[in-house]
């Protein structure tokens, strides 16, 4: 319950800043997403295209656990969850107040939780993570990227986003490792306190999902 909680008070305060002290939107912003995401880079600041892309690494990174954790789980919750591919942690929180905890596999290990279960996955996002991250610092302007942190809202929230989803992995992390016969309190916290890189080595290391014997 207090976990629940602090889920929803996380979300509030979030959800606060968003609306009321957030930068303003500025012009451009959709077009900037645009070509971040179509491959016309020229003259967009690296660190801001490593925000976008990372943001994308951890959507696939929760896709991974979440197709098998919202199993379960009431539609409103599953809606939340989601909602999170598209807006982040802003449904994201909402899905962990209303989520059941849910330790076991329920129903089958289909071909989809296979896939995204596999370790392959695991080491395709860590190589796109690591590619992505070296670009935007080997390459980025922090001086102009602290300058639009402060004044755009999208790249403002972009970058919270990413920097929520890296403090919650750990809220569903523990119901994963147990659906996987995995029951090793060092190894959670050495995945749930390394940012980014502790939730890719997860992904690379875990076991098949273990079928419930009820």
């Amino acid at each position: 319950m207090l976990g629940k909680i602090g889920f929803g008070l996380f979300w509030l305060v979030f959800m606060s800043y968003a609306v009321f002290l957030s930068p303003p939107d500025q012009p451009g912003q959709l077009e900037l997403l645009k070509d971040a995401f179509t491959g016309k880079l020229d003259g967009i600041n690296p660190l801001i295209i490593a925000v976008f892309y990372i943001l994308v690494v951890w959507d696939l990174v929760y896709s991974t656990l979440v197709f098998a954790d919202w199993r379960g789980q009431s539609w409103i919750a599953v809606l939340c969850a989601i909602g999170s591919f598209f807006v982040g942690s802003f449904t994201f929180l909402p899905y962990l107040v209303l989520r059941k905890p849910n330790p076991t596999l329920i129903g089958k290990n289909d071909l989809l939780l296979k896939v995204l279960g596999s370790r392959t996955i695991g080491i395709l996002l860590t190589l796109a993570a690591g590619l992505i991250l070296f670009y935007g610092f080997r390459y980025g302007d922090w001086t102009s990227f602290y300058q639009q942190w402060k004044t755009s809202r999208l790249i403002n929230l972009t970058s919270l986003d990413a920097l929520s989803l890296a403090i919650l992995f750990p809220a569903i992390l523990g119901d994963d490792m147990e659906r996987r016969g995995w029951k090793n309190p060092q190894l959670f916290w050495l995945f749930a306190l390394v940012p980014l890189f502790g939730p890719l080595a997860y992904l690379c290391t875990r076991p098949p999902l273990v079928k419930s014997d009820s």
